[in-house]
């Protein structure tokens, strides 16, 4: 009895040193396998690397076969997975969302201040020495400016994210110059002369459809884009959002500047009157869009490099539409300016979740600002993102059912501007893209709060979100409130953290201008 106990106990030992063994040797291999290269790899032994961009535009993901992907393994050895959010979802909750489940991508495109949440909690990696190595092309064509105002974003002065670089404005007071011709005026030069450009679009049935439909003037909900009405007071706005720029002779938040009430004030009046859509403050962007598309809006703002599907849209109720570039009217008492940010926005960055696979993921984004890649990141695969005409390639509409093309470059100037205006709009509209471009060069100013990271708003997501600016400003206009009540938001702003966040605000500016 004793000896087949005995037994027992010593084929147990046995079969404990075995299993012991196995997963020993199975952790060695999974060690030895993330030491060696990726999470994934696909059939041919090349990297796979996951790339989540929330904005994609239309299209469908491309899958393992598309012509796009197979091209840029071939080249680099890297097979792109893209990912985006799910139809319906807000972009800055679901990115939240992948990061408590901690669900990354190898390289991400962040936004509402997500690159701070990773920076602060230890989930960024430093890019520091792996760019130089490994992403020579992207280390290089950034300017040293851009990577400093990256440093000055986190505690240990180091690289977490690469930044999007935009050396000209991206943004235009955009008009109807076919309207323009219509009611038989001249390119308004004051204020005052721009509200009687509003009344006669208004009045004057300039888009000739009988209907007297047009809206002079719009904007969508929150008070987002429609930065050329804020613009002419010299405020300093982006997308709807009030920016930091120089107001009594320091750093200040726009949204509670003397520049700010007079803007709304105006704003107002354009609203009682009718020359600004009524419906501005319910426009979501799709809304917006079509608008402007049907011919109904005739003064706005935009980014001309995208006037290109918006343009053919127009054309195909009104022939003769034609978008001019309006330089900003002059405003007694201020000096206007569109907002200019060039530097430091981040646009890529890499989980330190992820850093296994980061080798890979800087191969495939030093791909795209390779200079010898130029002319396929521009066009793309022929037949899917573009046509030769005439011996010339010609890029290809969006669709619906078409696969993305993965597009990771994000810096401009103004050459690279005029090549993308050549190769993206037929040869009758690259002249009128190209002089909307030099009438906002012309009015465009970087602003003092350029680069400024979201570190300074860490303790006061309110400040951050503009809420309280947004509601405000939207019971102002629709005439809810009366003008008097901008002094109470200023007093409110600085009660709820504005104070705190200006000394911050101020702090990084004294260290990096």
């Amino acid at each position: 009895m004793k000896k087949n106990r005995y037994h027992v106990f010593l084929f147990s030992i046995v079969v404990l040193f075995l299993l012991v063994l196995t997963a020993c040797s199975s952790s060695n291999n999974e060690s030895t396998s993330k030491d060696e290269g990726n999470k994934e790899e696909t059939a041919d032994g090349s990297a796979t690397v996951t790339v989540f961009k929330s904005h994609m535009g239309k299209g469908t993901i491309p899958g393992s076969d598309d012509p796009h992907v197979q091209y840029i393994k071939e080249k680099t050895g890297v097979e792109y997975q893209l990912e985006s959010t799910p139809p319906g979802s807000e972009p800055a909750e679901y990115i939240n969302l992948m990061i408590a489940s901690e669900d990354f991508p190898d390289i991400l495109r962040p936004i509402g201040g997500v690159e701070q949440t990773l920076i602060n909690q230890g989930g960024a990696l430093a890019l520091d020495e792996l760019l130089p190595k490994h992403a020579p092309n992207v280390w290089e064509r950034i300017p040293e400016e851009a990577w400093n105002i990256v440093r000055s974003a986190s505690p240990d002065g180091k690289i977490y994210y690469v930044p999007k670089v935009y050396l000209i404005p991206e943004r235009a007071a955009l008009l109807r110059q076919d309207w323009l011709d219509a009611v038989g005026m001249e390119m308004p030069k004051t204020l005052d002369e721009y509200k009687e450009m509003l009344i006669a679009f208004r009045d004057q049935d300039p888009n000739g459809n009988g209907k007297k439909d047009e809206l002079p003037t719009s904007g969508r909900e929150f008070g987002r884009w429609m930065d050329h009405l804020f613009a002419m007071f010299g405020v300093a706005m982006w997308e709807g959002y009030p920016e930091w720029d120089i107001y009594d002779g320091e750093i200040n938040y726009a949204g509670t500047s003397e520049n700010m009430k007079a803007a709304i004030a105006f704003i107002r009046e354009l609203y009682a009157e009718k020359l600004l859509d009524n419906e501005t403050f319910l426009n979501k962007g799709d809304v917006w869009t079509a608008k402007i598309n049907n011919n109904l809006v005739g003064s706005w703002y935009h980014l001309p490099a995208n006037l290109r599907e918006r343009y053919a849209a127009m054309k195909e109720g009104a022939p003769d539409a034609y978008i001019t570039g309006m330089p900003l009217p002059e405003v007694e008492g201020f000096d206007g300016f569109i907002t200019q940010k060039s530097m430091g926005e981040p646009e890529w960055m890499i989980p330190k979740a992820s850093e296994d696979n980061a080798i890979n993921a800087l191969k495939l984004l030093d791909f795209f600002y390779d200079p010898e890649n130029a002319e396929f990141v521009q066009y793309g695969i022929e037949g899917v993102q573009h046509e030769v005409v005439d011996g010339e390639k010609v890029l290809l509409p969006s669709s619906d059912d078409k696969p993305l093309a993965l597009g990771m470059l994000n810096l401009t100037t103004d050459e690279s501007m005029k090549l993308r205006i050549e190769n993206s709009f037929v040869e009758e509209e690259q002249q009128m893209v190209k002089d909307i471009f030099e009438v906002s060069k012309a009015d465009a100013r970087r602003i003092a709060g350029d680069g400024l990271p979201s570190t300074v708003y860490e303790g006061y997501p309110d400040i951050q979100s503009h809420k309280l600016f947004q509601e405000y400003l939207t019971k102002i206009v629709i005439g809810e409130w009366e003008l008097d009540k901008f002094d109470e938001f200023v007093e409110k702003w600085k009660q709820s953290g504005g104070e705190e966040v200006t000394k911050q605000v101020q702090e990084w500016y004294e260290k990096v201008k």
